[in-house]
């Protein structure tokens, strides 16, 4: 009986959304949210010391009107009030052109607005205020790789990864191994998720799509392994229940199939899956 296992793309990039969104709780339409703040370090070359965290005492007046238009904005965006918050990040720019952090929210703004040359601008001039901002080099290599430019975006990814201090590798590598799905570079994403997975085991979007990978090659025991932990968390949505149910059905559990059959009349019944499992269709 032949089957297909879709790579499962759409359901990435909404699981993505959550799982990586910085400011929100909610799905964002752009993946890779980080729009945290980030302070900047004094070097203190003369006494070979390194650096010094710069606190809100040494803030200029204009800095510190900039940091407060940017906690509005961010505010805003999670909100999802992109207009207001474009116009507060406007008014954060105007009192300190080299803010890299409000550049880079800039950037996810016209992601959100689906403007993708005033998003590449935006990212690109908050890496050229900071370019070792790890944060920014992930949000363009997303941006890049919806645009299909998967070399570009693999650029980005690898120099977020190479910041030693960088401590979302694990949202990177995810990001990163998704775009190579897109790319058609199953060894590659197999790969790059597996690092994911190492570092960060419950992220669903990892397990999905090394579930996905494993399915394609009839590897019905490992698929089931990420499968099931992705099913048994909250992010369990149509299209992993069905996949799941697939791979149930391939291995012969009959009692798991038809528990997740139930599962997906519950709890998604007007869905595409749902109404193929009535009709006995596993072939969808």
């Amino acid at each position: 009986m032949s089957m297909a296992f879709p790579m499962a793309t759409a359901s990435a990039q909404r699981l993505l959304a959550a799982s990586v969104a910085g400011v929100a709780v909610a799905f964002l339409l752009a993946g890779c949210v980080n729009t945290r703040t980030t302070t900047t370090s004094l070097a203190d070359t003369s006494s070979g010391k390194g650096t010094e965290i710069v606190t809100e005492s040494d803030e200029t007046s204009r800095q510190r009107r900039a940091r407060l238009r940017m906690e509005l904005a961010s505010g805003y965006f999670e909100h999802g009030q992109n207009t207001v918050a474009l116009d507060e990040i406007k008014q954060a720019l105007a009192a300190d052109p080299n803010y890299a952090d409000a550049y880079n929210l800039r950037g996810l703004v016209y992601m959100r607005l689906e403007d993708a040359g005033m998003a590449e601008d935006s990212f690109r001039r908050a890496i050229a205020i900071n370019p070792r901002d790890p944060n920014v080099r992930h949000n363009y290599g997303w941006l890049l790789c919806q645009q299909n430019r998967y070399g570009d975006a693999t650029q980005q990814f690898t120099s977020a990864l190479a910041v030693p201090s960088y401590t979302d590798r694990a949202k990177t590598l995810m990001t990163q191994g998704v775009c190579q799905l897109r790319a058609g570079q199953r060894v590659e994403a197999e790969r790059t998720l597996m690092q994911a997975y190492e570092i960060d085991a419950g992220n669903p979007v990892i397990g999905l799509n090394l579930a996905s990978i494993l399915a394609q090659r009839e590897e019905w025991q490992r698929a089931q392994f990420y499968i099931r932990r992705v099913n048994n968390s909250p992010s369990a949505n149509a299209e992993t229940l069905w996949l799941g149910l697939k791979i149930e059905r391939r291995l012969n559990n009959r009692e798991a199939v038809a528990q997740l059959g139930g599962q997906l009349q519950r709890r998604f019944p007007q869905s595409r899956e749902a109404i193929a499992y009535e009709r006995g269709n596993f072939n969808d």
